[in-house]
């Protein structure tokens, strides 16, 4: 049987750590590498040599050693693919970014940094993973997006840093697919969009969400493994929600 691990980066988020151990309990996964600001955010290794811990803050360079890590320790425990990546890291709001209701409210640093994290540091990784997803067998990399990114599903208005970083995301994208199906062509890329998630993100907006649209991160990790495990890699990117379905672009 085939060795195949799976890197989750932003393993110390909500859903990040449900992939961890959603991953953990499936036979066709052997590893997991689980990406976070701090080794302990995520797991304590307790002798558990099915997931590695990899600390990670999320400069260029740290991806750059994060990867060459993962690669030394796929080396070392002899792991002959690795075919599942999910990059789950993104901001909505924290002690200086909100949410814009208003174009008054836009602020410089507050686009600079929520374009930063949310369009920047995904395509560093992607970046940094190219040579290390490339494979004879295939791979399937999910990005964490959000409908709201959608240009063509945008009828509210407002939220400008949010929306823009996120539908420049999937410019970014795009982008790296047509790259990587010329350089890669055994990779898949996802833009995923998990629904509204019960989370330290979405927590401050969940008063208008109805309590069968508020998922679990157990439940979005469920959803996601099982589309990921049914992808075909045809070259192209997929901008999709946890039930399958195609979003707008």
């Amino acid at each position: 049987m085939t060795k195949s691990a799976a890197i989750v980066i932003g393993a110390g988020s909500s859903i990040g750590s449900a992939l961890c151990n959603r991953w953990q309990q499936d036979d066709a996964i052997s590893h997991v590498f689980a990406v976070s600001r701090e080794h302990t955010a995520v797991y304590e290794q307790s002798g558990d040599t099915s997931i590695q811990n990899i600390a990670c803050d999320y400069t260029e360079t740290s991806i750059i050693d994060a990867c060459e890590t993962i690669k030394n320790l796929q080396d070392e425990m002899q792991l002959e693919t690795i075919s599942r990546v999910c990059i789950c890291n993104g901001i909505l709001h924290n002690d200086n970014v909100w949410p814009e209701k208003r174009i008054e409210e836009l602020n410089s640093d507050a686009l600079i940094e929520v374009f930063t994290i949310n369009s920047v540091t995904p395509l560093l990784w992607l970046k940094a993973l190219i040579t290390l997803v490339k494979a004879p067998s295939d791979c399937v990399i999910t990005v964490f997006n959000a409908r709201i990114g959608s240009i063509g599903d945008n009828r509210s208005g407002g939220w400008y840093s949010y929306r823009a970083s996120k539908a420049a995301l999937n410019m970014l994208l795009k982008t790296a697919a047509i790259e990587y199906a010329r350089r890669a062509k055994n990779v898949k890329l996802i833009s995923f969009h998990p629904g509204t998630t019960d989370t330290a993100l979405s927590r401050p907006f969940q008063g208008s969400v109805k309590k069968d649209n508020l998922f679990t991160p157990d439940f979005v990790a469920d959803h996601l493994v099982r589309i990921m495990n049914t992808q075909n890699v045809d070259g192209e990117l997929s901008f999709i929600d946890w039930e399958n379905k195609a979003i707008a672009w």
